[in-house]
C-alpha cells in the first residue's frame, strides 16, 4: 500500500453526519492499512463548543459503530494520534485567525479543506481561508453535493470559490463514482474487446439505472423538502452514472480526457422541456406504509416536513441521448426514498437474437443482460441462455457472476477511502469538473420548471413498494419493465 503524502485535512462540518458515518470511518481504515502518515492530521472543524477529549470521544464511538469488526484498539490509538478539533462558525471571521495558528508553518504539506457544509457556506469559507491567507499551492478544496439548488446559484459557488482556487484544485465529489463496481464498469468496457461492438445502438436494447433507498428523509427533512429527488439524486449521482455508461473511450486514463468524453454525453441529453416533461417523467411522494416489517410514516407525516409539502420523494424519467452510439436507444433512471428495498444498480438489456431456432423462455427472460450492482452487495452479473438438463434443447437463464468479495478475496475500499486518498493525491479523474456541473443543472432545471408551470404534483406510492404505478407505465408502453418486474 503506497504511503500517501503528508497532509492536513480539515473537515469542516466534522461533527456531522457524513463526517461521522462515512469519512473519518474511510480515515480510520486508511490508518489500518499504513497509508497515512504519522506526520498527517485530521482537523475536525465545526460551530460546537468541543474541547479534544470530547471530539475524539464522539469520532471513537461513531468508528466503533461504523467499522464494526474491523475496529482494533491500536489502530484506534493511532488514528486519535491524528485527530484534532478546533471551533469554526463559517461566518466568524474571527474563528479563522485560530485555524491559522493551527496550519502555521505547515505550507508544504498537503492542505485539504473538505467542506462538509451547507452549500451557501462553499464561498464564504473559501473567502475566509483566502483573506487568512491559507489557501496555498499545495491546497485543494473539497465540495459536497448539491452544489447550488439550480443552474444559477451553482454557476454563482463555482465562480467565487474558483476566484480562490484553481480548477485543479477544486475538487467537486460525487461518492457514487468512487464505488467499486463503477470502477470495474470503466475497466471492463475500455480494458477488454469483448463488449465495445456490443456497447451501442443495434445491440443494446434500452438501459435501466435504479438508486432505491428504503429509508425515509431521516434527519434530513429540512434539507430535503428544500430539494427533492431529482436536485438530490438525479442532478449528480444518476446523471454521472449515465455518463459513464455511455461515454465513448477516452484518448488516454488523464483525468481531463475521462471528463471531456462525460461532458460530451451531457451536451447530448435529450432537452426535457414543456410537456414532454408531462410523458416522459413521473414524481412520487411516499405515503404510510411499511419498511423492514414495521410501519413507517408517510412523507407528509414526517418530522420537520410541511403538511401541505409536494416536494417528490420519488423520481422517474426516460432520457434519450442524440449521438451516433445512443440514437434510438431509451435510458430510464429512478431514484426514490422508502422503496421495496435498498438496491443501485444499473441494468444493460441487448437485443435478441434475430432467429431463434431452440425453444426459449418468454422474450423478457431470454435477453442478454449485465447488471453492475453498487449495493447492497458490488457485483457484476451476466445473464446468457443455456441448456437446460434433461432430454430436449430447452434454454434458461443462467448467471455469470464476479463477486468481488469472493473473486478477489479482499476488502474493497469504500467510496470515500478511494475518493479521499484521490484527493491528497491531486488525481481528479473521478470528480466533476465545472462545466460537467453546469451541462448537468442546464438538463434539470427545465424539468422542475415545467413541473411547476404545469402544476404536476406528486404522485402518491405506499412506503415499501416500488413507487408509483405511473414509473412502470412509464417504461412499459415501450414494451419493457423494471428488472424487479420482470
Amino acid at each position: 500500500m503506497q504511503l500517501l503524502p503528508t497532509f492536513d485535512l480539515i473537515l469542516f462540518g466534522g461533527t456531522g453526519d457524513l463526517a461521522m458515518r462515512k469519512l473519518l470511518p474511510a480515515l480510520y481504515r486508511r490508518v489500518a492499512c499504513g497509508q497515512i502518515s504519522s506526520d498527517s492530521r485530521i482537523i475536525g472543524a465545526a460551530r460546537g463548543e468541543l474541547t479534544l477529549e470530547e471530539y475524539v470521544a464522539q469520532v471513537r464511538e461513531s468508528c466503533q459503530e461504523h467499522v464494526g469488526a474491523e475496529f482494533d484498539e491500536a489502530t484506534w490509538s493511532a488514528f486519535a494520534e491524528r485527530l484534532s478539533y478546533t471551533k469554526i462558525d463559517a461566518k466568524q471571521e474571527g474563528d479563522f485567525v485560530r485555524l491559522s495558528d493551527i496550519l502555521r508553518g505547515r505550507e508544504e504539506c498537503v492542505r485539504v479543506f473538505f467542506l462538509s457544509t451547507a452549500p451557501d457556506l462553499f464561498a464564504p469559507i473559501c473567502e475566509h481561508l483566502a483573506r487568512h491567507g491559507l489557501v496555498t499551492p499545495q491546497s485543494r478544496v473539497v465540495l459536497e453535493k448539491p452544489l447550488g439548488h439550480d443552474r444559477a446559484s451553482s454557476a454563482e459557488i463555482n465562480r467565487r470559490v474558483g476566484a480562490i482556487f484553481e480548477e485543479q484544485q477544486i475538487f467537486r465529489i460525487d461518492h457514487y463514482l468512487g464505488k467499486e463496481p463503477v470502477q470495474n464498469l470503466l475497466a471492463l468496457r475500455f480494458g477488454n474487446t469483448l463488449f465495445e461492438p456490443l456497447w451501442r445502438r443495434g445491440r443494446v436494447q434500452h438501459v435501466q439505472i435504479t438508486v432505491a433507498e428504503d429509508i425515509g428523509v431521516e434527519r434530513r427533512a429540512d434539507f430535503y423538502d428544500r430539494t427533492g429527488a431529482l436536485r438530490d439524486m438525479v442532478q449528480n449521482h444518476l446523471l454521472q452514472l449515465l455518463c459513464i455508461i455511455a461515454m465513448e473511450p477516452p484518448a488516454t486514463s488523464d483525468p481531463d480526457a475521462m471528463r471531456d468524453e462525460k461532458l460530451k454525453v451531457l451536451r447530448a441529453l435529450r432537452p426535457l422541456v414543456g410537456r414532454d416533461v408531462l410523458t416522459k417523467t413521473v414524481r412520487g411522494q411516499y405515503k404510510a406504509g411499511a419498511a423492514k416489517g414495521q410501519p413507517v410514516v408517510g412523507y407528509l407525516e414526517e418530522k420537520g416536513v410541511p403538511p401541505d409539502s409536494t416536494t417528490e420523494t420519488f423520481v422517474a424519467l426516460k432520457v434519450e441521448i442524440d449521438s451516433w452510439r445512443w440514437a434510438g436507444v431509451p435510458f430510464y433512471l429512478r431514484t426514490g426514498k422508502r422503496l421495496q428495498e435498498r438496491l443501485s444498480e444499473i441494468v444493460v438489456t441487448f437485443e435478441d437474437v434475430p432467429h431463434s431456432i431452440y425453444d426459449r423462455p418468454d422474450t423478457a427472460h431470454a435477453l442478454n443482460r449485465l447488471v453492475i450492482q453498487l449495493q447492497p452487495d458490488e457485483c457484476i452479473t451476466m445473464t446468457v441462455l443455456a441448456k437446460s438438463p434433461g432430454d430436449g434443447m430447452h434454454l434458461k437463464p443462467v448467471n455469470l457472476s464476479l463477486d468481488f468479495s469472493e473473486t478477489f478475496k479482499t476488502r474493497t475500499l469504500d467510496a470515500y477511502e478511494r475518493l479521499l486518498t484521490d484527493i491528497v493525491r491531486g488525481n481528479l479523474t473521478l470528480f466533476m469538473r465545472r462545466d460537467e456541473l453546469d451541462a448537468a443543472w442546464q438538463w434539470i432545471d427545465p424539468i422542475r420548471e415545467a413541473w411547476q408551470r404545469y402544476d404536476e404534483r406528486p404522485k402518491i406510492y405506499t412506503a415499501g413498494t416500488w413507487g408509483p404505478a405511473a414509473a412502470s407505465a412509464l417504461i412499459g408502453r415501450d414494451g419493457f419493465a423494471w428488472r424487479n418486474e420482470i
